[in-house]
């Protein structure tokens, strides 16, 4: 349990409270601090993957806790922009959607892994294409603030990740599918 990569992956985690505590705080620079440790923390994600294979330290803690640490950070830093934003249409429908992605593909992962179908389900090219998408977005809203010219940019990227996070959804449901008719 205790090797690089998923010192790493904890590291991550732990980074989510400090990343919500400086955005909402009064610091001067606390919002860029947090967009700069959102991006560390992103970062890391892929950091600690390819070095658990590199290195061949794979292990059955750093499999779950990756994607729950992949998770947690986007919901988390998603609420924050959710409230900072407030703005329905440009932040909550993304926000809601791109959680409510995660928690059904979550959930639909490990309901095929307990049938032992877990392959038919795996993560595909879409699907990191869409977290590029979706923490580039978070990235950026992060750092701008609210009505700035480039916060409105970051919102197009936002609405981009938004698109394939539905994209990549239909992808897993529709491998998915059969057997949830139970016809497989």
């Amino acid at each position: 349990m205790w090797n690089i990569p998923n010192i790493i992956t904890i590291s991550r985690v732990l980074l989510i409270p400090l990343i919500a505590g400086l955005f909402i705080s009064p610091l001067v620079y606390g919002r860029e601090i947090a967009a700069l440790l959102f991006v560390i923390a992103a970062a890391t994600d892929w950091v600690d993957g390819y070095l658990a294979r590199k290195w061949d330290q794979t292990s059955p803690f750093g499999a779950f806790l990756d994607p729950v640490a992949d998770k947690l950070i986007v919901a988390v830093t998603l609420i924050l922009l959710v409230h900072d934003y407030q703005n329905l249409f440009w932040m909550t429908i993304p926000a809601f959607v791109i959680i409510s992605r995660e928690i059904t593909i979550s959930a639909l992962r490990e309901w095929m892994a307990s049938l032992g179908k877990r392959a038919n389900v795996a993560v595909a090219t879409i699907g990191k294409v869409k977290t590029t998408f979706q923490m580039t977005a978070i990235a950026l809203l992060l750092f701008f603030e609210a009505g700035s010219v480039f916060a409105q940019y970051s919102f197009y990227i936002l609405m981009i990740a938004t698109i394939l996070t539905l994209w990549s959804m239909m992808i897993y449901l529709k491998a998915a599918w059969p057997i949830l008719k139970g016809e497989a």
